[in-house]
């Protein structure tokens, strides 16, 4: 198989996760999206090689459909205990070598499907005590809700800003921004990956716009939780749990932090920078 015909396989899989994902109810306003996913299969077969250009378009542009969707204020709110597994936007083998597919579907199907059932579960059950008017496991079910939230909310971002043809260097407002706030992109890539190199615990480093301060910090969460600051929005995350890398790198934790800078997609990063920049507090 020639990696032209591998490209195309893995973006009719895609496509096919996305489908069934929007029979789930996905996107409350989905048309365009279903007409995107119809206007590549049509197209997708016909293609040669030479043709490169023109599906990575096409698929460049569905991306900025579901991404429209996903920030849009329009959105069907979730039910207490309606959350879901979000399918990826690539298939599990697409970031290798840097990531293995085996690691993928584990992290994906496993453990980010567990903190989607956690934060059901709390939801539910804190519901319930609200009804029953019964609050004696409240701390209990708020810590739940705080640990498997955050890991579901965590790595439903992880994925969309890493991308097969990812890595190099930001660009436009994205990259004028780390300059202005951490001297250049040197100073902000090493921060970054000594903040993941030498996180004790389990958790993540963050990239995060803080509306208060109206500038760009980067900051640790211990688990999923712990160690961050409220009033921020992520927008560049890295998961430095053992389950994200241990498969393959095993204790070599520095290799798989500056591996993954290979498969960083900028331009989704700087798109989630455009929405949070419109949250500005008065600063203090």
């Amino acid at each position: 198989m020639t990696e032209w015909e591998a490209y195309k396989g893995e973006v009719k899989q895609w496509l096919d996760d996305l489908d069934a994902f929007l029979q789930h109810g996905g996107y409350r306003e989905q048309d365009r999206v279903k007409e995107g996913i119809s206007a590549i299969r049509s197209e997708i077969d016909h293609l040669s090689v030479n043709d490169s250009a023109q599906l990575t378009k096409s698929v460049e542009e569905l991306e900025k459909e579901l991404n429209e969707n996903e920030r849009s204020s329009e959105a069907t709110p979730v039910e207490p205990g309606g959350h879901e597994l979000p399918p990826l936007p690539y298939a599990y083998d697409a970031l290798e070598p840097y990531i293995d597919a085996e690691i993928m579907y584990l992290h994906h199907d496993s453990h980010h499907r567990a903190y989607v059932e956690g934060l059901n579960e709390a939801e539910e059950k804190m519901e319930k005590a609200r009804r029953d008017n019964k609050y004696d496991l409240i701390t209990h079910w708020e810590r739940e809700a705080a640990f498997h939230g955050a890991g579901h909310y965590l790595h439903t971002i992880f994925w969309t800003i890493m991308d097969p043809n990812g890595g190099g260097k930001p660009e436009g407002d994205l990259l004028s921004m780390i300059e202005r706030d951490f001297g250049s992109y040197q100073r902000f890539r090493a921060h970054f990956t000594a903040a993941a190199e030498e996180l004790d615990a389990p958790g993540w480093v963050i990239l995060v716009w803080a509306p208060r301060a109206h500038r760009l910090e980067i900051l640790n969460a211990e688990l999923h939780h712990y160690l961050s600051q409220w009033d921020v929005i992520p927008l560049l995350v890295l998961d430095v749990w053992e389950h994200a890398y241990y498969l393959q790198y095993q204790t070599d934790k520095e290799a798989y932090v500056n591996n993954w800078w290979e498969v960083v997609n900028w331009p989704a990063v700087q798109r989630r920078l455009e929405v949070a920049r419109q949250v500005k507090w008065r600063p203090f």
